[in-house]
């Protein structure tokens, strides 16, 4: 038998996997649940991952995974949902990673964003950082809250971003998004553009440098990523990216743009799926001191007394998962910012948190 790209796809769409990977040695195998479940049938050859690739990459990225090892870029299948594409080379072969990026968006809801977070998306500036490992759902959460946005308030939304996922359409607000690479050459140059473009909103793919946190600083709302797992450590990881001399400024700027921090991790949901582990802080006037101090150590405290402004621990977020039957304890124990701390919560409650 010989493999489709369309069967394929339409399988990975009916089985709402998450990804579907195709490499030489082995049938193509979906992402099920955080679990790699292969497809009935014979392995791929170098032959059939080629002609696989070829079925939907432009001659240009071709080309690209030719001579540079790999390419990516996005694609629709059908009007069912939208794939991100990495093609790569390995051993001398072709292979594939598909990320599935359904067409519908979450309700913040059903993310577990709480009320007090959509009100900080009213505010008309200021910087909001969704962090997490790769993978962990930023992009989703992202869009959903772009789509809110464009949902109940009126502006110009621009999206800068080195691949487009989602797409919004014009409702409430004009979205504009640029595809760095397709559409602007880099994301500095992309965001000093778009501060000529009348913005109310920008979401930058991922925060690098200066110019993220100085636009949220000159009236406009400001979204970007980070790839890490906690609010201490993103105000840490954003001001060890600068030279000595300039810690104290961007402690400074942060203590003043930084609004929010959301950090996520995806966790294995008992009975199949997954669920958002979330971490939320909103930045008050004592977060803020702690940022300009350099005494982020502190903000974990802080958020543990915030809940009245919808904030709360990755820890206690976990345990919240575990105690309404969402997620094992092995889950929690695994997946928490304290594992120490949280084995005891945990088998204070008679949960188990050896391998099973």
């Amino acid at each position: 038998m010989s493999y489709e790209m369309n069967e394929l796809l339409e399988l990975v769409f009916e089985e709402g996997a998450s990804d579907l990977h195709i490499q030489v040695g082995k049938p193509p195998t979906l992402r099920l649940h955080g679990g790699m479940v292969s497809v009935d049938g014979p392995d791929l050859t170098p032959a059939d991952t080629e002609r696989l690739m070829q079925s939907i990459t432009a001659d240009s990225y071709v080309q690209a995974a030719k001579t540079e090892g790999g390419a990516d870029f996005g694609f629709a299948y059908m009007d069912k949902s939208r794939f991100r594409v990495s093609v790569l080379r390995a051993k001398g072969n072709y292979g594939l990673v598909l990320r599935q990026i359904p067409n519908e968006f979450f309700d913040l809801e059903d993310i577990g964003i709480p009320d007090q977070i959509k009100d900080l998306l009213y505010r008309p500036r200021g910087l909001v950082l969704v962090t997490g490992p790769t993978g962990s759902g930023k992009s989703t959460t992202l869009a959903s809250m772009i789509n809110y946005i464009n949902q109940k308030r009126s502006g110009h939304v621009i999206t800068i971003e080195d691949l487009i996922e989602y797409y919004h359409d014009h409702n409430k607000c004009i979205i504009t998004q640029r595809e760095v690479g397709v559409d602007v050459p880099s994301f500095s140059e992309a965001i000093r553009r778009a501060l000529r473009q009348d913005p109310d909103v920008i979401l930058v793919g991922e925060m690098r440098d200066l110019e993220t946190i100085e636009a949220a600083e000159t009236g406009h709302l400001v979204f970007g990523t980070l790839h890490t797992n906690s609010a201490a450590k993103t105000v840490d990881r954003i001001v060890d990216a600068f030279p000595a001399n300039m810690k104290e400024v961007i402690r400074t700027q942060l203590a003043t743009s930084l609004v929010s921090v959301v950090s996520q991790v995806l966790c294995k949901k008992e009975g199949g799926g997954r669920v958002a582990g979330l971490e939320i802080m909103v930045t008050t006037t004592s977060i803020a001191a702690l940022i300009r101090d350099n005494k982020t150590y502190r903000i974990d405290s802080d958020i543990q007394t915030g809940a009245k402004l919808g904030m709360f621990t990755m820890d206690t977020h976990l345990m919240s998962l575990y105690n309404r039957g969402l997620i094992s304890a092995r889950e929690a124990f695994e997946k928490a910012q304290s594992p120490d701390d949280m084995r005891k919560r945990l088998e204070d409650l008679g949960g188990k948190v050896s391998a099973s």
